[in-house]
């Protein structure tokens, strides 16, 4: 009686090695889905650099999400009436997440696409995951002088670029609202660490690019009736549905599920190959050729970011 009460009570060990196995299998599904938002994201810069000239930004913010909507509406539409009451509860949370994701990001993008180029936009975003460090911080996470330094480079080879070689003393237009967007982007991610579990994640997608077109709505109005239309064509409605079906939809639900798996600050460190991507896609598509300056603050920027982001022994 005795052995059998002993063998009831020690705590099992066969399931160790499972355990272990299941997490690094999360792990390395975080980091695919990481690298499959951050290479979709490289694409939507240079069609957000394409459209420039033809579409004015919020525009083309708002159709995306019309899109992205009209996507993600057959998986989630009926699951989110069922959970409205849930979404009532966090309205708060959603909100702001749609307010810094969804409405404020990409229009700060499409902004600074008409005075920037498609590789300027990709190397200054690179600077979100060294934002996302400090909101650790903020929230109680210890920063050692390997990340601080990693993060002072990054941010060094930021201005040098925005600043054409010296450090600036005035910022161009689409470099400070490519600025503004990393801000947002970082603010949201970090955010997506509070996402109420209860709360899906295709729900909690399609719920926020709803609210994310609704807050843009009176913009598009007023965008109208100053700009007038765009006129619908292949060169428009091409990289429309790009960004509306694959930067939108499939890249933000990827990459909350990336964040969800391992973390916005591991997420961030795959975040950190976009510069090259966007760099590769605006040399091959747009003919924009990165220069001898742009490839050293290209380096100088993920040098910081690898370091700031290196794991101790």
């Amino acid at each position: 009686m005795a052995l059998l009460d002993r063998v009831r009570t020690e705590p099992r060990t066969t399931d160790e090695p499972a355990t272990a196995k299941n997490l690094a299998r999360g792990a390395g599904l975080g980091v695919l889905l990481a690298l499959v938002a951050t290479v979709v994201w490289s694409g939507s810069f240079v069609a957000v650099r394409a459209l420039a000239d033809s579409v004015p930004p919020v525009q083309h913010a708002f159709w995306r999400w019309i899109i992205a909507i009209v996507a993600v509406a057959p998986f989630a539409a009926r699951e989110t009436w069922r959970q409205r009451r849930l979404i009532r509860r966090h309205f708060g949370f959603v909100a702001l997440a749609s307010l810094l994701g969804v409405a404020l990001y990409n229009t700060l993008v499409h902004q600074a696409g008409l005075t920037t180029s498609a590789g300027n936009m990709g190397m200054i975003m690179a600077a979100s995951p060294v934002l996302m460090a400090l909101y650790a911080r903020l929230g109680g996470a210890r920063l050692g002088a390997r990340r601080v330094t990693g993060m002072l480079i990054a941010c060094a080879g930021v201005l040098l670029l925005v600043g054409k070689g010296t450090l600036p003393t005035s910022l161009a237009a689409g470099d400070l609202w490519m600025l503004a967007a990393a801000v947002s982007f970082a603010s949201y991610s970090a955010l997506l660490k509070r996402r109420p579990a209860e709360l899906g994640g295709v729900v909690f997608l399609f719920t926020t690019f709803v609210l994310g077109a609704l807050m843009l709505l009176p913009a598009y109005g007023i965008s109208l009736a100053v700009q007038g239309g765009f006129e619908p064509s292949l060169g428009t409605l091409g990289p429309l549905a790009y960004v509306g079906v694959l930067s939108s939809a499939v890249a933000f639900f990827a990459w909350n599920k990336a964040i969800g798996l391992i973390g916005a600050a591991r997420a961030g460190v795959v975040y950190y190959l976009q510069p090259v991507c966007v760099a590769l896609l605006s040399f091959a598509l747009l003919g924009e050729e990165p220069g001898v300056l742009g490839a050293g603050c290209m380096v100088l920027i993920l040098s910081g970011v690898a370091l700031a982001s290196a794991r101790g022994k």
